[in-house]
């Protein structure tokens, strides 16, 4: 489980990251599923938020839901989980001097009832995020392909080809975030050369490199 740094801030669109996202924004909690393309954040959500990010294959067990379920929405968590408790957790945010905190608090008693997430997934999570290929993956973790592809629907919302290329291309960008040239952080993240990174970057986020750095980048939110 990963807690963003720093006060929450507003964002136009969220990039696909693999990860799932738990936000308390506007008096109510809403879990954000993973992405397979950037999501327009809705005018009216775009103000002061809380949020604790969930890594690849955690929320599905915290949650109780299989992540294809909500892959590429938002959704309450009153839709998932009883009024009751949604609504007493939700005023414990809400009492809350530091909401990020309270979020983070309830994630860890709700990991000690549930228990950890899969560590076959975790390891599958992690190999691909090292930029290790889905079948040298698949071997690593002795699973076969179908195999592999039912779990990570389940704990990623999409199959592990589909997790890599949204992990590849956050290495890419960290890179050039870094201070690599495109074409050097293409290569280095695992692409074939620069034009393969600007068709990822067009069809995982929507936009170019040059927007994305240019002042328009869209940035991780509700």
């Amino acid at each position: 489980m990963d807690v963003p740094p720093g006060p929450p801030q507003p964002a136009r669109s969220v990039l696909p990251d693999g990860c799932m996202d738990l936000i308390w924004t506007a008096g109510r909690l809403v879990v954000a599923g993973p992405d397979t393309r950037a999501f327009e954040v809705d005018p009216h959500d775009r103000g002061p938020c809380a949020a604790i990010r969930l890594s690849p294959g955690t929320a599905p067990v915290l949650l109780g839901v299989p992540a294809y379920e909500l892959r590429d929405r938002r959704v309450e968590l009153a839709a998932l989980w009883s009024r009751a408790t949604v609504g007493a957790l939700t005023k414990s945010v809400a009492r809350s001097d530091d909401p990020v905190a309270a979020l983070e608090e309830f994630a860890l008693r709700r990991t000690a009832e549930t228990g950890p997430p899969d560590p076959l997934t975790v390891a599958v999570a992690d190999r691909l995020r090292r930029g290790g290929t889905v079948a040298a993956t698949a071997a690593e973790v002795g699973l076969g392909a179908r195999q592999l592809h039912r779990r990570s629907l389940a704990a990623f919302g999409y199959g592990p080809k589909t997790l890599a290329r949204v992990l590849r291309l956050q290495r890419a960008l960290s890179l050039v975030r870094a201070g690599l040239p495109y074409a050097e952080a293409a290569c280095a993240a695992g692409c074939a050369d620069q034009a393969h990174l600007a068709r990822e970057m067009r069809d995982l986020a929507g936009t170019t490199l040059g927007a994305y750095f240019g002042g328009g980048a869209p940035a991780r939110g509700t």
